[in-house]
């Protein structure tokens, strides 16, 4: 059951999505609208689809041995899934902030650079500024400013974290995915990273799987409740959590299951 909610600025639609692994089906018909410059939060119990759903979105899902994929997921109008479709473009689109920090074996600067360097811009004032100004957006400048040719294995997880953040801004990407993105850190980097995305939505589309609903009530726009795979409730984080239609959805916020 899905709350159909007009959102007239979307730039990722999924159209009857279906996600089976080693005949095991996973995602079940899923259609949804994504909004543009918003925190979406996808909620629901472990085991639920939470995280495949978020990989389908960019693709990494076909890193996963006997998936089976149907349905289109329409990212700017281009289906992601079609065969012609570039999918190193799709992920570059698509800036991927992991559960643990996985910063590379180089220095701070040199992970920032990375991925511009992959995609052609070599000039090294252009990536000194890249490298600033997203070490900037990430409120990590000041802390690694003197120190850009450690190795990025000595900051800290948190500060690790925010460094993957600016290394997914770098390529310049439309919106920001997190999977469980705050679950390794200590609560004073969690809610660091939070109030990133807060400041980040101005410009991107961001979607994160949380399992903590105290987080996606504290940052949450709008809400995707799935439930063994199935969309069971959709909409602003208002109508979800103040008013939820569905009775699964009131089970599950109450804390009858988890």
């Amino acid at each position: 059951m899905q709350n159909n909610q007009d959102i007239r600025n979307t730039n990722i639609s999924i159209r009857n999505l279906n996600v089976s692994i080693d005949q095991n089906h996973i995602l079940k018909d899923i259609n949804l609208d994504i909004p543009d410059n918003k925190i979406t939060c996808i909620i629901g119990p472990s085991g639920c689809g939470k995280s495949t759903l978020l990989k389908s979105i960019n693709r990494l899902i076909d890193d996963i041995e006997k998936v089976k994929i149907t349905g289109e997921i329409l990212l700017e109008g281009e289906n992601i899934y079609d065969k012609k479709t570039d999918l190193t473009q799709i992920r570059k689109k698509m800036g991927l902030l992991s559960q643990r920090p996985t910063p590379l074996p180089m220095s701070i600067f040199d992970n920032v650079a990375y991925g511009c360097r992959i995609h052609g811009i070599r000039k090294r004032s252009v990536l000194k500024k890249i490298v600033e100004d997203n070490l900037r957006n990430a409120d990590l400048w000041e802390e690694v400013k003197d120190r850009l040719n450690h190795p990025a294995s000595k900051l800290s997880v948190g500060q690790q974290q925010r460094l993957c953040l600016a290394r997914g801004l770098a390529v310049e990407p439309r919106f920001i995915l997190g999977d469980e993105s705050t679950s390794a850190l200590d609560p004073i980097s969690s809610r660091n990273i939070e109030n990133l995305f807060v400041k980040l939505k101005n410009k991107y589309g961001i979607v994160l799987v949380t399992h903590t609903l105290r987080q996606a009530l504290r940052i949450a726009d709008y809400v995707i409740f799935i439930y063994l795979g199935e969309i069971i409730e959709v909409g602003s984080a208002d109508e979800v959590f103040k008013n939820p239609q569905h009775e699964l959805t009131k089970q599950y916020l109450s804390g009858a299951f988890s």
